[in-house]
């Protein structure tokens, strides 16, 4: 919903003071009304006709991933798509030698997905960027500046998260290639289908030198209410959740759903129906828990759970099933995890079934930088003060403007804490609504994560010397 005509009015007037050379109708025109446009363009490309869906590699994320390159170069930087799918856009600034500042975030999506999840983070970061060049700050800034958009996050297609982030880090599994989609086809198959080279050394050759890197910084929703209720747009990310996701595979014995006597029957369906209840009693109730103030976060979920073959009239000979365990403990989700496996093969062996419990996926708790999260505290209560619904006479006290948030959720600064510091501000959305169509954030919200690096970017350029050449 755009601003109404006094919170346009404020908005004019706010953005003035970027800077004298700026254009206060160019800079509202790029950082709110053509980010929302292109929020708007990347929802509907999809490949689903009925909901949002864009996962790695697919038809939608192909056509997404070229967009987004058109938006790059509209802003003033050369673009390439990497061996896995990423796609970077890059200025060189003042020296192209010096450690660069990375920006982006994902651009795949859950199955019937909102339109800011990942998207909002690679829009307002190019918007942010072609302010700085229209503003003629971008070939003589003081570092090279890169946004990525990567390609795979979320983890929907080959069931292990980051993928395109943690081959910029250097973090991937060796073994990746060889996991295989639903369809029965590998990583490996999938990525010469889409004609990159596919292989282990083609990935880790995507790997970023630490030296090379100053650091890197992601704009997200939030994925949560806490900045609804406070009524304010932007908070700072301080640490995010470890994680570790399991994939469980129970097997049985196959017949027919008539003929086989109950008494004589090795089904898998209530065997994995027992093991996801005693997930969720183990996470609410596990003694484990105790130990740490608030349980460490703890979140359990079965989010997938699928049977072969499939049919009303046969006995399953196989249920498999996929957990998703976090917490800002590490030690705490460790022990809930040996607990939980446990659990489950211990009712397998009570059914006469044979288990598999497959890790895929595993990432500790990472805290942000110190100085990027004050350098990003400074832009983003620089902007809360100035969008409409942020700030201004009824703001709440400085040490409110900005607060201070934990995530819960995974995000592609995980893995990039592997290769340098990182930062993260989120932004409010509605009800704290994500991984669903109802996902919803203002456009005044859009403005606000925009301008929020436009600031840090202007700030960074400012307090810093450049390095020598």
């Amino acid at each position: 919903m755009a601003a109404a005509p006094c919170g346009l009015l404020l908005v004019l007037l706010l953005l003035a003071k970027i800077a004298t050379s700026e254009d206060s109708l160019d800079a509202i025109k790029t950082l709110r009304d053509e980010a929302v446009a292109r929020l708007n363009q990347l929802g509907k490309t999809s490949d689903s006709k009925e909901f949002l869906e864009r996962t790695f590699l697919s038809p939608a994320a192909i056509r997404a991933g070229k967009l987004v390159q058109e938006w790059m170069q509209d802003a003033g930087l050369s673009t390439w798509m990497d061996d896995i799918g990423n796609i970077h856009g890059r200025a060189d600034g003042a020296n192209a030698s010096a450690p660069a500042l990375l920006m982006g975030s994902h651009l795949d999506t859950v199955i019937d997905a909102g339109k800011y999840d990942g998207a909002l983070g690679i829009v307002s970061a190019i918007a942010a960027v072609k302010m700085l060049n229209s503003n003629g700050k971008l070939r003589s800034y003081v570092r090279p500046i890169e946004i990525i958009a990567f390609c795979d996050e979320e983890g929907v297609r080959f069931q292990s998260t980051f993928l395109g982030s943690a081959a910029v880090a250097g973090v991937l599994r060796p073994d990746i290639l060889s996991v295989r989609d639903r369809s029965g086809a590998t990583l490996e198959t999938s990525l010469k289908a889409r004609s990159f080279k596919g292989t282990r050394d083609s990935l880790v050759q995507l790997r970023y030198s630490p030296e090379s890197v100053w650091g890197y910084v992601e704009v997200h929703i939030e994925q949560g209410p806490v900045l609804e209720a406070r009524g304010i747009p932007l908070g700072l990310v301080e640490a995010i959740a470890g994680q570790t996701r399991l994939k469980v595979r129970l097997h049985g014995a196959q017949g027919h759903a008539g003929t086989v006597p109950m008494a004589m029957r090795k089904d898998p369906m209530p065997g994995a129906a027992q093991a996801i209840v005693s997930v969720e009693k183990l996470c609410r109730e596990s003694p484990t828990l105790a130990r740490v103030p608030g349980g460490g976060g703890l979140v359990c979920t079965v989010g997938e759970i699928f049977s072969w073959p499939g049919a009303s009239n046969v006995i399953p000979g196989e249920v498999a099933f996929t957990i998703d365990l976090r917490a800002t403990d590490d030690s705490l989700r460790e022990e809930i995890v040996g607990e939980v496996e446990e659990s489950i093969r211990s009712i397998c062996r009570g059914r006469g079934l044979s288990c598999t419990i497959d890790k895929m996926h595993e990432a500790k708790a990472v805290g942000c930088d110190k100085d990027l999260m004050a350098s990003l505290k400074a832009a983003a209560e620089s902007t809360v003060l100035e969008v409409p619904g942020g700030g201004g006479v009824d703001a709440p006290a400085a040490d409110d403007l900005v607060p201070s948030l934990m995530s819960g959720a995974g995000h592609d600064a995980m893995a990039m804490s592997h290769l340098t510091k990182i930062g993260m501000l989120f932004v409010r959305c509605k009800g704290g609504i994500s991984h669903s169509p109802a996902e919803s954030v203002s456009d005044d919200d859009v403005l606000a994560s925009s301008l929020s690096l436009l600031h840090f970017l202007n700030n960074h350029l400012e307090h810093e010397q450049p390095a020598p050449i």
